[in-house]
């Protein structure tokens, strides 16, 4: 699916303007009177960023985007607004919004941001994805199997965790081996690294009490 631009503006003369630049540039444009509108048609799979007016009857720009928030949808926004409002910009601003550009914008900064949000949704949607991927070959271990991983991930030797568990260092290479070959692991160094990368190490905190 292509990244588009999702505007959500409720004067609809600027939303027209806009809309025509933004294709003009060659943007897909989906475009919104209200947050409500936008909230109807939006499914998280859809890839791109949102362009949103500050200040709109019904939900406002800054409700939208911490309901957004709370939903778990990471889609960036730009805030567009008339209004010289610092204190809501920084507001924006700290709940992640990418930039906040007051009316009337230079047309070629809003372009620029878009590109660069666009990037930036490629990049985290790129991450999920690889999470799900690891959390699901994660899922295919034995409680076992996901402690020897949880104290692989630390760094102990095999030895080591033969130790820690209380059993034969050649029971552990066996187990080692099916981690490896569950998780689609070309070496121990690229286990740790997903890991270390998606937070897999802290996940496998709490596998210790598995027996």
């Amino acid at each position: 699916m292509s990244p588009q631009v999702f505007l959500v503006d409720d004067d609809d003369a600027y939303r027209r303007s806009l809309r025509f630049l933004l294709e003009s540039a060659g943007f897909p444009v989906r475009d919104y009177d209200s947050a409500e509108a936008f909230l109807r048609d939006y499914r998280p799979e859809m890839p791109g960023c949102l362009v949103l007016d500050l200040r709109m009857p019904g939900l406002s720009g800054i409700e939208l985007q911490e309901r957004l928030r709370h939903d778990g949808v990471e889609l960036p926004i730009i805030f567009i607004t008339g209004h010289g409002d610092v204190p809501v910009s920084v507001q924006a601003m700290k709940s992640g919004a990418l930039d906040f550009l007051e009316k009337p914008f230079d047309d070629a900064q809003l372009v620029e941001r878009i590109r660069e949000a666009f990037e930036i949704d490629a990049r985290r949607r790129a991450q999920r994805s690889e999470r799900d991927r690891i959390a699901e070959r994660l899922a295919r271990l034995t409680r076992r199997e996901r402690e020897v991983l949880s104290l692989l991930v630390q760094g102990l030797s095999n030895k080591e965790v033969a130790e820690r568990l209380e059993v034969s260092h050649r029971t552990v290479e066996v187990h080692r081996a099916r981690i490896m070959h569950k998780m689609e692991a070309g070496s121990l160094a690229e286990l740790v690294q997903a890991a270390v990368r998606y937070g897999l190490d802290q996940a496998q905190g709490s596998t210790h009490s598995f027996g």
